[in-house]
């Protein structure tokens, strides 16, 4: 208890340090917090901050929302935050009456008169009118609790009930859970399913593969009332994290596994290509007829099918269809618990080869998240001014890598790592999402949320990494901490201008469209932004300042001047249409902004540069990996030839360098480096 009490402090601490430096009150901030982490999690959608509250017998009250039409789901967020340094406890009885405050909310949203009597501009109107409009289409309301406070006794599993004709889920995110699912380091917290007592009895399989203590398989046929009673209860929290951020972005559902599952739902084990799933644990228990069942499931994950599961759920949710006939298949592979992080990005990698997945396999294993993570732990950032010391940015790649290196050592080394990357310089992989899409005019985009932000900068970045990996070097990673260091400050910026105090809302929109209408104010005058010039000073340009606290109020009047069809605020944001009228705006900027911008040919020469100097480290680098795989490379090539990966040139480098020969030509240099990559996307084990 100590140590969740020492965790809870320093949550604390973090909580009243964010709400100071983003000007935002502790609310929002908590509120900001939790949500990340539930939707990182899959507990829910990437939600919008709507704080609505009405006190007494009837009252009501809500933090957040998100609906998603496509699939008929509603996401409610309620916040309880304790306004306390010391963790408290929470009650069953507490929990329930949040969740009722939350069901009195949207009965109260479906009703014409109360819509009516709301501000249209007010918190409570933006989260209505949604609820309102598509009542007809809303066939699940999951409800989520956010709450500092700890939850003496566990529930095992999810509750739902049916109210009106939907299915209404409840889930607490309390902060043991919170702290249980930062320090995953798959992406996701582990569930316990109870298959026998959902399935009202053991699920039959048969073992297809015992291999050592690590790894299992077996093969499953999934009764489609199973699935769907299993993804109604748990949602996006059993797909991995590649498919759940692929799924929440790409919301439509498959026409084609809807109509087989409506008109041949007995052929549909025959036509869909089932699903491919892993997990840390399974129970097993004897069957009547001596066969194996499964009981239970520890952290289930689909890595291949969420497509077809969610589609399930929505045919069952939407269409009525009977489920009592259709089955699907699963591979389920049982891996152990200390080799998931390894193992479960390489099945779905495999798994999802056919699928445009494979596109967003962007994760804290890609080498653009590698390469990022490296150049911040070695480059220092230039000295503020007035600073003792420089300091450096820390990029994490996985979850908890920051508190992880500071919690290491003694008092005096966690000071000096403290001192070396302070905690106002971590960034992580949405955050860059959201600088790089913002500053490359997207401000759509990123109002669209973090996942489907993310899931649009892996893309891009996938493509160009493959066609040059060599560009993302030292000048790239420069100009990306420019990009935070300006959004940061406008950020900051906003929220303590008076306008906005004046009339909070919509800050995160209007961060991001501020800054893209002045990058491309200054890209239709030839110009761009200066970023070495922000990396050189660690902050933007006196005339970038005032030039960005011009515009921001004017821009932030466009976003919210909705065109008449459209009555929500965030969701006009998330449009190109907003950007496009955004975008034509015309803003008579005061000063000169020349002194923080470069012309293309300046920018092309610096890219040039940095390419040359990229090759060359390349070049050392590589030489320095032959020296240390020579006493290998026998046993290197014997592994290549086995996997059938050996050329021609990789082969006479590899020759060269078991007679001890280190002179390699440039060709079988690069041969061998390529093998040496392929060897280890193979899974082959090979030296650092």
């Amino acid at each position: 208890m100590s140590n969740l009490a020492d965790q809870y402090r320093e949550f604390w601490d973090d909580l009243l340090r964010d709400a100071e430096v983003s000007g935002e009150p502790q609310q929002a901030c908590f509120f900001e917090l939790y949500a990340r982490t539930a939707a990182e999690n899959g507990d829910c959608t990437d939600l919008t901050y709507t704080p609505v509250r009405k006190e007494g017998t009837q009252g009501y009250q809500i933090d957040g929302y998100a609906l998603d039409t496509d699939r008929g789901e509603l996401h409610l967020a309620v916040c309880d935050l304790r306004p306390d340094a010391e963790l408290e406890a929470l009650n069953q009885t507490q929990i329930a009456s949040l969740f009722r405050r939350a069901e009195r909310f949207f009965r109260a949203a479906l009703r014409p008169e109360f819509i009516n009597a709301l501000e249209e501009v007010s918190p409570a109107f933006e989260a209505a009118y949604p609820i309102h409009a598509h009542q007809n289409l809303i066939r699940r309301v999951r409800i989520i609790v956010f709450s500092n406070a700890r939850l003496a006794t566990r529930k095992r599993s999810v509750e739902s009930q049916e109210i009106s004709g939907k299915t209404f889920t409840y889930n607490l995110l309390d902060f043991p859970r919170y702290v249980s699912i930062m320090g995953s380091r798959n992406g996701s917290e582990p569930i316990e399913i109870d298959i026998a007592d959902l399935n009202a009895k053991p699920l039959p399989c048969l073992q297809a593969h015992t291999g050592d203590d690590t790894y299992q398989s077996y093969l499953v046929v999934m009764p489609g009332q199973l699935l769907a009673k299993i993804y109604g209860l748990y949602g996006a929290r059993l797909l991995e994290q590649n498919v759940r951020t692929f799924l929440q972005a790409r919301t439509k559902v498959n026409q084609g596994i809807i109509q087989t599952l409506l008109n041949s739902p007995t052929m549909f084990f025959a036509y869909n290509n089932g699903l491919t799933a892993t997990a840390s644990r399974i129970s097993t228990q004897k069957l009547e007829d001596g066969s194996l069942g499964i009981a239970s499931i520890e952290n289930l994950q689909i890595v291949n099918g969420g497509q077809t599961t969610a589609s399930i759920l929505y045919a069952h949710d939407r269409n009525k269809a009977d489920l009592s006939q259709v089955s699907v298949q699963m591979k389920l592979s049982v891996v152990d618990s200390d080799r998931i992080e390894e193992v479960v990005p390489k099945i779905s990698r495999f798994a999802n080869t056919q699928n445009r997945i494979s596109e967003a396999d962007f994760f804290s294993n890609h080498p653009f998240h590698v390469t990022m993570e490296k150049i911040s732990r070695r480059l220092p950032a230039p000295q503020k001014a007035g600073a003792f010391s420089s300091t450096k940015w820390f990029y994490e790649r996985a979850r908890g890598q920051y508190k992880d290196q500071k919690a290491y050592g003694t008092a005096a080394a966690r000071r000096k790592f403290e001192i070396e990357f302070p905690a106002d310089q971590v960034f992580v992989k949405t955050d860059a999402a959201k600088y790089e899409l913002t500053f490359a005019c997207m401000p759509h985009v990123v109002s669209q949320g973090a996942q489907k932000c993310f899931l649009a900068f892996a893309e891009t970045v996938s493509k160009s990494w493959e066609q040059n990996p060599d560009a993302f070097n030292e000048l790239y990673y420069k100009d990306l901490i420019a990009k935070a260091i300006i959004f940061t400050w406008v950020d900051q910026m906003i929220a303590a201008s008076d306008w906005y105090m004046e009339d909070r809302g919509y800050k995160a929109n209007i961060v991001t469209y501020t800054i893209a209408w002045l990058v491309n104010h200054l890209k239709q005058n030839g110009l761009l932004l200066d970023f070495q010039q922000v990396w050189n000073r660690q902050e933007p340009d006196d005339s970038l300042k005032r030039g960005l606290e011009h515009c921001a109020p004017i821009v932030a009047r466009a976003v919210k001047d909705t065109p008449a069809d459209i009555k929500n605020v965030s969701e006009y944001a998330k449009r190109q249409a907003c950007w496009a009228a955004v975008s034509r705006l015309q803003i008579s900027l005061p000063g000169d902004l020349s002194g923080c911008a470069s012309d293309r040919a300046e920018s092309s020469r610096l890219r040039k540069d940095a390419l040359e100097v990229k090759k060359i480290d390349n070049g050392i680098e590589l030489d320095a990996l032959l020296i240390r795989i020579a006493p290998l490379a026998g046993r290197i090539k014997e592994e290549a030839q086995t996997r059938r990966l050996l050329s021609p040139s990789s082969d006479s480098g590899l020759r060269k360098l078991v007679a001890g020969n280190l002179k390699l030509s440039q060709s079988e240099k690069k041969a061998v480096g390529h093998l040496l990559s392929r060897l280890q996307e193979s899974g082959a084990s090979l030296p650092a």
